[in-house]
């Protein structure tokens, strides 16, 4: 149940102490985990409006407001993207979780490295972001960040990944995400 071998082998993989790796059923039980630990009424979760699905369905399960923020506009370079500028205008003090896919699920559009790392710099450190890179080895490894790093600069962010998408897993349902120990006790 605790998949010490599995937690072993990617957080050696990921150069990372294990206790900073948390297992789930798929990457998306690591979101659901994330929004029954800090969402609740009267907090929001953050996402884009062409998101993934399962942002609003946690954020909804525990009874947590969606912020909704407006994806670029079909004639932008990145159509139906992130628009992280939008993002931070629409912080407040509310806002508990924000919700990344990059590449984004549906649209495959993403956000560039440095765009990702402005972002994370204007994010409060008491704002979790999740970064969810189910589809990170679809990108071209320019366009992929440093999230591994990001990790050591920003303690409130959650990288997750899964094996199901580009590894042809989908039937074993295993992803993880890596935080900080911190966080990673809370899960």
């Amino acid at each position: 149940g605790g998949g010490f071998r599995l937690k072993r082998r990617i957080a050696e993989f990921h150069d990372i102490a294990p206790e900073r790796v948390t297992l789930g059923n798929g990457s998306n039980d690591i979101l659901e985990f994330v929004a029954r630990v800090f969402l609740a009424p009267g907090r929001q979760a953050m996402f884009a409006r062409h998101a993934f699905a399962v942002y609003p369905i946690v954020t909804q399960a525990q009874g947590a407001e969606a912020l909704v923020v407006a994806a670029n506009p079909g004639d932008h370079a990145m159509p139906y993207g992130h628009d992280l500028e939008a993002f931070a205008r629409a912080l407040n003090p509310k806002v508990a979780v924000i919700f990344i896919a990059n590449p984004n699920n549906p649209t495959g559009t993403g956000a560039s490295p440095g765009q990702i790392e402005a972002f994370l710099a204007a994010v409060p450190p008491q704002v979790l972001v999740v970064l969810d890179e189910a589809y990170r080895e679809y990108l071209e490894p320019k366009e992929r960040g440093d999230s591994r790093a990001w990790l050591e600069r920003y303690p409130n962010l959650v990288v997750t990944r899964t094996f199901s998408k580009v590894y042809g897993l989908a039937s074993l349902r295993a992803g993880y995400g890596l935080s900080s120990p911190a966080t990673a006790d809370l899960f």
